[in-house]
């Protein structure tokens, strides 16, 4: 079941974006950080365990441009479309709010292709998408792809 993300969603997030930062797959994102940015995320909620075993987060950068960030599913829960259907729902609400384009920062850029995202330079995109990367530890040695998808 897909959902917004509400206040008791935060401590499973936070351990799902943890656990792949630890992989070195994902950033992961502080606790104060997800709390701010509480409303851009839906979770994908286990029907059978009520429990949190996905996450994406929309966030919007500027008039017509958003990301999509923090996108990860448990990996007991891997290979059941539960990532891809948390794709889909953040591109929808993308295209709910009008915003024309639609990018993702990520270390598997093979999965966005199937959504219409194409690798950019990172340089086409606008600086102040880089107001997040300032505080990241691999910063200004970014290792993830940049894609780009028109909505």
């Amino acid at each position: 079941m897909i959902r917004k993300a509400v206040l008791d969603d935060i401590h499973p997030i936070h351990m799902l974006l943890t656990h792949y930062d630890q992989k070195g797959e994902l950033l992961a994102r502080p606790l104060s950080h997800l709390y701010d940015h509480l409303r851009d995320f839906w979770v994908y909620e286990d029907p059978d365990t009520r429990k949190v075993v996905g996450c994406c987060a929309l966030q919007f950068c500027w008039e017509n441009i958003a990301e999509i960030r923090s996108l990860a599913v448990d990996e007991t829960h891997q290979n059941q479309r539960i990532g891809s259907a948390l794709t889909e729902r953040t591109i929808q609400e993308a295209v709910f709010f009008k915003i024309k384009q639609l990018f993702t920062l990520t270390y598997r850029p093979s999965f966005f292709e199937q959504f219409g995202f194409a690798v950019i330079d990172r340089n086409e995109l606008p600086f102040k998408v880089w107001s997040d990367c300032m505080g990241c530890v691999k910063f200004p040695n970014c290792d993830e792809t940049a894609m780009l998808r028109t909505l």
